[in-house]
């Protein structure tokens, strides 16, 4: 009698482990608005109207389109952002020397170059919300205003000049 729960406990793993498929190859999976249903069998999606737009990409284009003034507050925010986001691949300084690329990745440019000292905080502001090369986006992690910040806060290191070393 001891050996009946667990012969049951037994059968009872086996049957659902049967009708399982573990591999995980085949997870069904709908992006927005891919279907035409709402659900299979059921009504038609309503597309949207034509010149619909997100509440929130009008906010955020409105953020990107001028830069903040530059305030000791904001080159703070910046300071912080981009210790959070850009120092493991362009380094504390912005000479491309982060931490990823001492364990192989490929270096970015340093920040003074010359091509890049005279880009725009547009140009950065761009690249941090389409990617640029091997750096991809980073819009969905970084929200614009905080863009901009690291933006100037880039260019107070290009101020500054790339670091010597002492001889």
């Amino acid at each position: 009698m001891r050996c009946l729960p667990s012969l049951l406990l037994a059968v009872a793993a086996g049957t659902l482990a049967a009708g399982c498929d573990l591999s995980m190859k085949n997870q069904p999976r709908n992006d927005r608005m891919e279907s035409p249903t709402l659900w299979p069998g059921g009504p038609q999606r309503a597309p949207p109207p034509a010149g619909t737009v997100a509440f929130e990409d009008i906010a955020r284009d409105r953020a990107l389109a001028y830069a903040p003034p530059i305030t000791a507050a904001l080159l703070e925010r910046g300071q912080q952002r981009y210790a959070i986001y850009c120092s493991v691949c362009h380094g504390e300084r912005g000479e491309g020397d982060g931490i990823v690329v001492r364990h192989g990745f490929p270096a970015p440019p340093s920040y003074h170059t010359e091509r890049l000292r005279d880009a725009p905080p547009r140009h950065i502001v761009d690249v941090i919300t389409d990617g640029y090369g091997v750096m991809y986006s980073y819009a969905d992690r970084v929200p614009p205003t905080d863009r901009w910040a690291i933006a100037a806060y880039v260019k107070t290191l290009q101020v500054a000049g790339p670091e010597r070393e002492a001889r």
